[in-house]
């Protein structure tokens, strides 16, 4: 059953469609929490992590163009600097002010050069295991993954697919963020939700050189959440990011990869709300 907490929204944002879930807080005046999911993710990946911080806050869960229940872009345009900009027209179209972002790997790409451009209605961010520079290996295995198998039989074999790639989450909470990444073809079969120009091209292109210079101009609250066994955020890039944003929070989650939510969901848990609880 859908928990009564929490609607689900369409906004059209910068002539796209977006889809977005809104939960509601437990406490009248609540600030906003953003949340923005990874590469091949959706909003529903965050649904027990978004219902767990309505004690503190209401929460915006949203789809980025050409994921979950978002539109493709009919021009294949997933530029960061085009999921910057649906960010800013987001906020500005919902109202939001004194709000938080947390965003995961892609998620948090957008995370730290939106707060570069230092808009005045952030409060805090929180940047879940990703910095301007990617390990190598780490971009070469979900590279590799995007271009796996991608229609199936049945719910059961994307789940079967996902958990040999991954098999360190909990299968609950793996298995509900397959079944909601999941459509239905014509012919009966499953294939994802995700833009399929996505599973050719990749990860949407980066600007290194620039991500730096937006995460030395991040003047708020911030914090960076690795993975303890992440293949895409380095030791050594993480103490960079710490070296470059002011006064950054670290913490690392053990038993963990890239996914820090999907893999330890309760450690992650743990390690967001030091920070977001202030």
């Amino acid at each position: 059953m859908p928990s009564p907490s929490v609607t689900d929204e369409l906004i059209e944002l910068r002539g796209l469609r977006f889809h977005f879930r809104d939960w509601r807080p437990k406490r009248a005046g609540a600030p906003t929490l953003v949340l923005l999911h990874g590469f091949t993710g959706h909003a529903r990946s965050w649904d027990a992590f978004a219902e767990a911080m309505t004690d503190r806050y209401r929460v915006l869960a949203l789809d980025q163009r050409g994921h979950g229940e978002t539109a493709w872009a009919p021009d294949a345009n997933y530029g960061r600097t085009e999921m910057v900009d649906d960010l800013a027209a987001f906020v500005k179209a919902l109202g939001l002010s004194g709000f938080a972002l947390l965003g995961l790997s892609m998620g948090g790409g957008v995370t730290f050069e939106y707060a570069g451009r230092r808009p005045k209605e952030l409060a805090r961010i929180s940047i879940v295991d990703i910095a301007p520079e990617i390990v190598s290996d780490g971009m070469a295995r979900i590279r590799t993954g995007v271009q796996a198998k991608d229609v199936f039989a049945s719910p059961d074999e994307a789940f079967a697919q996902a958990r040999k790639a991954n098999p360190r989450p909990p299968e609950a909470v793996q298995r509900a963020r397959i079944d909601a990444a999941l459509m239905r073809t014509e012919d009966g079969k499953w294939t994802w939700r995700y833009d399929r120009a996505l599973r050719v091209s990749g990860p949407p292109p980066r600007d290194t050189e620039a991500g730096w210079k937006a995460c030395a101009n991040i003047n708020i609250p911030a914090q960076l959440i690795r993975g303890e066994l992440s293949d895409i955020l380095s030791p050594e890039i993480a103490k960079r990011m710490r070296e470059t944003i002011p006064n950054l929070r670290f913490d690392e989650v053990k038993e963990s990869g890239h996914s820090v939510p999907l893999d330890a969901p309760d450690g992650f848990q743990r390690a967001a709300r030091l920070f977001l609880e202030g």
